[in-house]
């Protein structure tokens, strides 16, 4: 399965999305720089060819324009276990169902979904309502979005800094302040790896 999306890449190809009726024919670099604000197609041009070795695009050879959507993505059935806060923690639920994600949302690994409730992560672009697709694990490395729970009832995402006797969880708000935890206080869950929303 391919690697998850970085985040820009994942804004550029979800503007490709929403946007597919814009343009009458496939966009080229110039259009696409025009349609995002971007001002170097250099760099979108990179970013193009990662979504393009992703499987998610492809490029129009034989003809002037440029880039088309690829009409079928595979997809797997994972599992949908509730919701998290991004937030202050609240209760988890449990709320099984189970949701189609295209495989370059996920990793090789147990990999589920939770939707996200509150808005403490808004500036990683993470926002109240937004599906999330987390690899189950119990160990992240410094500077990673994980599923935390806190004293073994509440649920929350964050990035985590772990330091000796302590673990912080940042917000990424500028209004909220981080969480602090002894070390036995916070189980790790999992690890953000891809992202869903839908457009109303």
């Amino acid at each position: 399965m391919s690697k998850a999306l970085t985040r820009r890449q994942q804004e550029i190809y979800d503007f490709l999305v929403n946007h597919a009726d814009d343009f009458p024919h496939p966009p080229t670099l110039d259009e696409l720089c025009n349609a995002l604000g971007l001002s170097s197609k250099g760099s979108l041009h990179k970013q193009i060819q990662a979504l393009i070795e992703a499987g998610l695009v492809e490029a129009m050879n034989n003809q002037r324009r440029g880039i088309r959507l690829v009409d079928q993505l595979p997809e797997s059935e994972l599992p949908v276990l509730g919701m998290i806060a991004a937030g202050r923690p609240i209760e988890a639920i449990d709320q099984r169902t189970s949701l189609q994600v295209p495989n370059f949302l996920r990793t090789d690994g147990d990999c589920y979904v939770l939707e996200v409730r509150g808005d403490s992560m808004i500036d990683e672009g993470i926002l109240d309502g937004d599906h999330i697709v987390v690899e189950a694990r119990q160990r992240a490395r410094n500077g990673e979005i994980v599923v935390a729970l806190i004293d073994d009832c509440d649920a929350t995402l964050k990035r985590i800094e772990q330091r000796p006797g302590e673990v912080i969880l940042h917000p990424a708000n500028a209004t909220m302040e981080p969480l602090r935890y002894s070390p036995d206080q916070v189980r790790i869950q999992g690890v953000l790896v891809g992202q869903m929303r839908r457009y109303h």
